[in-house]
């Protein structure tokens, strides 16, 4: 379901330079965050990294990396499906960043038993392995994490996107508590686990397996408007100050870096260089960014509970801090006990809405736009 969502859109700290477009616009008020990372990464730390789609979280993961000349294997584990599955996604990473020659070698020198290796599919698992063997291969592969990263003198940087995702088909968390307890057993290899907000406030044994934890939270308007402004001026274009173009573009956002992005991209397409935008134009892209997202928008709410997206749809047309009060129950319809609560955590979870500290409100707000004008 997230991979629906996204498709709508030892060393000295050092600031970075010759950023490019995309890369500074998931930086512009992430500078505290991403000087930490940086830290993090320096010191062999492991993090968890929670916020919404399109907040930003793997672009400041990544320029962190290259920060201290780090080597990057990226999973998205939406697409691990089961364990086999999420041993050859790594095993495909580790194809992409590392010699074949080497990793031939290391092969026939330490795991034939469970990878086997040609020029054309490179490093692959061996078919039907038992449960056993799966979780020897599980190890021997976080192993050659550490011996790439000895090898090319290099810090080993291995993001997990949507980590939580793998407890679908990891009911005992064996798998997950297995990865934490290797993860201090390599010096040099960082993991990063991406995830919603909501796992911030889930339960781990931190005491054994500690992990540095940063929560993005949305921009303030002020950040947005002056970022706004720098990359429109980048294309000569400004908005009209005599119209409340620039306040209709940041009430539409949110604080949403990425849907601020989508907004800027489609005004300079629809705007000529040298030209004002006024509030027209700016209606105009959000109207055509609606359109083009309808289906899937659509989609999404095919795949999510009915009391889910009962919820989602009050919560659009009327946010609040109390969903669970006696009033806005009774104003909306909305079921009473468990069934709202499991709604609200169910919601958090996908990423769709904020948890209580940011008042319940829609974590995307195009799509809360959407909504909204669907049911009015």
């Amino acid at each position: 379901m997230l991979s629906l969502m996204l498709a709508i859109k030892k060393t000295e700290v050092k600031t970075p330079v010759n950023l490019d477009v995309a890369t500074s616009l998931q930086l512009i008020g992430r500078s505290l965050e991403f000087q930490k990372i940086v830290e993090i990464l320096a010191q062999d730390g492991d993090l968890l990294i929670t916020g919404v789609p399109g907040s930003g979280r793997r672009t400041l993961v990544r320029v962190a990396a290259q920060e201290v000349s780090a080597v990057v294997l990226d999973i998205d584990c939406i697409r691990a499906t089961d364990g086999e599955r999420f041993l050859q996604l790594l095993a495909e990473a580790i194809n992409q960043n590392w010699e074949v020659q080497k990793i031939e070698k290391w092969v026939k020198e330490s795991a034939s038993e469970f990878f086997i290796f040609n020029i054309e599919t490179k490093l692959k698992l061996v078919r039907s392995l038992t449960q056993k063997q799966l979780w020897q291969a599980f190890t021997c592969l976080l192993e050659l994490l550490q011996i790439m990263a000895v090898d090319l003198n290099q810090r080993v940087v291995l993001i997990l996107q949507s980590f939580p995702h793998i407890r679908s088909w990891d009911r005992n968390n064996l798998w997950e508590e297995t990865f934490r307890r290797e993860v201090k057993n390599h010096p040099s290899v960082s993991y990063i686990l991406i995830a919603t907000i909501a796992e911030s406030s889930q339960k781990t044994d931190d005491t054994n397996y500690p992990l540095e934890t940063i929560q993005l939270a949305p921009l303030s308007r002020d950040v947005l408007a002056m970022w706004a402004r720098e990359m429109l001026h980048a294309h000569k274009l400004k908005f009209d100050t005599r119209s409340p173009a620039l306040s209709l573009f940041l009430d539409a956002v949110q604080g949403h870096i990425g849907d601020a992005m989508t907004l800027i991209r489609r005004l300079v397409t629809l705007c000529h260089p040298d030209s004002l935008i006024t509030e027209k134009e700016v209606q105009q892209a959000i109207d055509g960014l609606l359109k083009d997202l309808s289906m899937t928008y659509e989609s999404l709410l095919m795949l999510l509970p009915a009391n889910q997206v009962h919820l989602l749809e009050s919560l659009a047309l009327d946010p609040t801090d109390k969903p669970q009060s006696k009033e806005y129950i009774q104003k909306h319809g909305l079921s009473r006990g468990g069934s709202l609560q499991g709604a609200l955590i169910g919601l958090q979870h996908k990423g769709l809405i904020y948890s209580a500290e940011q008042s319940y409100r829609l974590a995307l707000p195009i799509l809360a736009l959407w909504l909204q004008q669907r049911l009015s």
